[in-house]
């Protein structure tokens, strides 16, 4: 990678740490949901409208994640602005292009949901080397660890989202370019299969939430009413 191209990804890779650390450590503010942040990705790329259309597909992926407690799931923040960034940076009517896009999201999500994993376990071990100290009531010790943690989330989600624009958007290109799928067939694919897990998802949660449903119509009725104002 040349200086040149290291910089032109180095706001993404900010974007990405940052909305990596949204997800669990701070402040959990939701902007890490793929819908937010590919379209904060598409907007550094300078196009919010295809980060949003890439980010409300992967917001059907992300319904079937149920990130509670100790639980594995992937990591939505640093892949959603990968999947955006990619999409975003393909011109309209490119073939293949949110199905490229939307393919290195869901790989970058599981490869950051494993790093979380992985950052889990350092900190357990960190904080039994902390231990002693946070028994005697150590407040410095507590900050340090809080601190170390959040550090080490942020540095991960950068470097997750960097190296997975690295490799990610080279195949990108090669795919767009090789490809002779009509954009229209590409993203008609990524629809479907999205919706499908989506609505899989909803209909878990209504089918074994008691008074799921009404909430679910509820926000039906309200988005319908919103959008009709609108238009």
């Amino acid at each position: 990678m040349t200086p040149l191209e290291f910089l032109a990804l180095a706001p993404l890779a900010v974007l990405g740490a940052v909305l990596a650390l949204d997800v669990v450590s701070f402040p959990q503010a939701m902007v890490s949901r793929p819908i937010v942040a590919a379209t904060l990705s598409g907007a550094l790329i300078g196009q919010p409208g295809r980060g949003l259309a890439m980010g409300v597909a992967l917001e059907f992926f992300a319904l079937e994640s149920m990130p509670f407690g100790a639980s594995r799931y992937p990591e939505w923040g640093s892949a959603s602005v990968v999947g955006g960034a990619l999409f975003a940076q393909s011109a309209d009517g490119t073939a293949a292009a949110m199905t490229g896009a939307a393919l290195a999201a869901l790989i970058t999500a599981g490869i950051g949901g494993s790093s979380m994993v992985a950052l889990r376990r350092w900190n357990a071990m960190w904080a039994r080397k902390q231990q002693a100290r946070i028994a005697r009531g150590s407040g410095s010790a507590v900050v340090a660890l809080q601190l170390g943690g959040m550090s080490s989330d942020l540095i991960r989600g950068g470097l997750v989202t960097l190296l997975a624009l690295t490799v990610f958007a080279p195949l990108h290109r090669a795919i767009t370019a090789t490809t002779e799928v009509p954009p229209t067939v590409s993203r008609a694919a990524v629809v479907a299969v999205a919706s499908a897990v989506g609505l899989a998802a909803v209909w878990k949660v209504v089918r074994t939430t008691a008074g799921a449903r009404w909430y679910l119509l509820g926000g039906l009725a309200i988005g319908f009413g919103i959008a009709a104002g609108l238009l």
